[in-house]
């Protein structure tokens, strides 16, 4: 699996390997877990479903993968959830869309689909054309009511109010339901409900070529689509044992900052729009805008530019694009002045989000945070620094780390790594290369034009890469980007094949979501409408 060893282990000694791994070995991130249904793959094993557990270590470099054969779904293997608060979501999911128990979980119940879902639809032998309508709403006492009665609260003695956030809301940065129940303004117990814009992604890319996938990663963490698919690619070309030209490299390293730039302009903007300071609201989102009209005269397009293929990108940088990303950069170093200006030492806004909702270290390990979520607790781990490609370790820039991890340095967090990024940017603008943007293999990427419209071969090599994709050698890989949110990661299976016979997202927004009703609990309304804002989820990414 790449860089990642792997351990096989049977079910009944997992809780056991992982609880080592957790305290002895030092493995206190659980970075995700999924499945495998190897009942249609060419040479499967004995069982047909295999757990994968992907573990970092605390030294944030190494990776581990635990497998574990699923004899019977119905009977599963021992929930993680007592070793680490991230294997809550991460199981329900497996669940949701394989069917495979976790005994001893304390919700098991379907996440991404409704519960009047029939079947599993990651499973093989479901059709992908099966529909089944949501009627029915569920009222989340299942998971509210032990909340309330954990605290000491009786809903009708303490007369409480059951209140829905959301889904239909501005305040809810996306299609995503939290229901509280509130004393007076202050939160008792919140659970949270998401999967209204799943839409089946990994279910798709299975019956789509690698390059045909890219437009779908767009969708996943919209506001810096280039980082979804510069993630991708980079996980498929790692599988290829391809080497990028070098302008291809420094090209990827600008898109990829200048989208975490955008990402974090939108992040910062809504939340502060959130407490009423639309001012500051304008003053990062103009800047916003002028990256996206440098990225549509690039691309083609704004939001979802569909531009890096498996080997390179679609075509080289146009003439005149460093004047324009010069003036990018002025603009929103212009905006981030001007906000911090006036909200750095503001009264209102340090009350209204400092000791807010604060996330320590530990906690913020444990629950699978990475990106800035995690480095504003105080965890220094960025994959630029702790496992650098496209010669980020040459790159003269700083890891910004918060102390507190409240609502206050998750926010200051970004405005600081944007200007981090603006370092980068002019840093590989500087040392641009010339040569080519695309590897030079016939079986990767496509001929030029004229050599599809003049030659016999150019013909060939185009139909066949349109027609049947890059087909990658039978493996397993797991890698991962640093994106906006934290590490994006990409665990693929293939078979051969010009399609994956797997893909499954590590969605940074996923993880940071589940933790999100325990960490506005015993604050205000208002503190949690910040709270979230200063999460940054990505409803897209998070629901798939």
């Amino acid at each position: 699996m790449g860089k990642t060893p792997v351990l096989e282990v049977v079910a009944e000694d997992l809780f056991v390997l992982a609880e080592a791994l957790k305290v002895r070995m030092g493995y206190a991130f659980l970075l995700d877990v999924t499945a495998i249904d190897w009942l249609t793959y060419p040479r499967p094993p004995a069982s047909r479903f295999e757990l994968v557990y992907l573990f970092r270590h605390e030294n944030f470099r190494d990776t581990l993968a635990v497998k574990v054969p699923v004899k019977d779904p119905k009977t599963g293997v021992k929930s993680l959830t007592p070793l680490y608060l991230a294997a809550d979501w991460l199981e329900r999911e497996v669940y949701d869309q394989y069917g495979i128990r976790f005994l001893g979980h304390p919700t098991l119940k379907r996440i991404l689909n409704h519960l009047q879902f029939q079947g599993h639809p990651l499973r093989k032998d479901y059709p992908a054309t099966a529909r089944h309508l949501c009627t029915e709403t569920q009222d989340m006492m299942d998971e509210l009511g032990p909340k309330i009665a954990a605290k000491g609260y009786d809903i009708s003695r303490d007369n409480l109010m059951v209140l829905n956030l959301g889904p239909s809301h501005p305040a809810s940065h996306g299609t995503i339901r939290t229901i509280v129940a509130l004393d007076g303004e202050r939160i008792v117990a919140a659970a949270s409900e998401i999967g209204y814009l799943h839409r089946g992604f990994e279910k798709s890319c299975e019956s789509h070529t690698y390059n045909q996938i890219v437009p779908y990663t767009d969708r996943l963490n919209y506001c810096s689509a280039l980082m979804n698919n510069i993630a991708f690619v980079k996980t498929v070309e790692e599988m290829l044992g391809l080497t990028l030209p070098e302008r291809a490299v420094f090209i990827r390293v600008i898109l990829a900052e200048l989208s975490r730039i955008i990402d974090h302009l939108v992040c910062l903007a809504a939340g502060l729009l959130d407490m009423g300071a639309q001012t500051n609201y304008w003053y990062l989102f103009n800047p916003r805008n002028d990256a996206y009209d440098f990225l549509s005269r690039l691309t083609g397009a704004r939001l979802t530019n569909s531009f890096m293929r498996v080997g390179g990108m679609a075509h080289d940088l146009y003439e005149g694009w460093r004047d324009d990303l010069d003036d990018v950069l002025k603009k929103v170093r212009k905006g981030i002045d001007e906000t911090l200006v006036m909200v750095a030492k503001n009264r209102i806004f340090n009350e209204r989000v400092q000791d807010i909702s604060p996330v320590s270290a530990e906690e913020a390990v444990s629950r699978g945070f990475t990106g800035p979520n995690l480095r504003a607790s105080g965890v220094p781990f960025d994959l630029r620094f702790a496992d650098p490609c496209y010669h980020y370790d040459t790159f003269d820039f700083t890891m910004v780390v918060g102390s507190v991890g409240d609502t206050h340095d998750r926010m200051m967090v970004r405005f600081e790594e944007m200007l981090q990024s603006i370092r980068i940017i002019e840093q590989a603008a500087a040392r641009m290369p010339e040569g080519p943007v695309c590897v030079d293999d016939r079986a990767v990427t496509l001929p030029p034009k004229p050599e599809v419209y003049n030659t016999i071969e150019g013909t060939i090599d185009q139909f066949k890469l349109i027609f049947e994709g890059v087909k990658v050698p039978p493996r397993e890989h797991y890698s991962a980007f640093e994106a906006a949110n934290g590490e994006l990661g990409f665990f693929i299976v293939s078979d051969g094949s010009g399609t994956p016979y797997k893909v499954k997202v590590r969605a940074p927004s996923f993880l940071h979501m589940q933790a999100y009703p325990d960490i506005i609990t015993d604050y205000q309304v208002a503190d949690a409408i910040m709270t979230l804002g200063s999460l940054n989820i990505i409803a897209g990414e998070m629901d798939r």
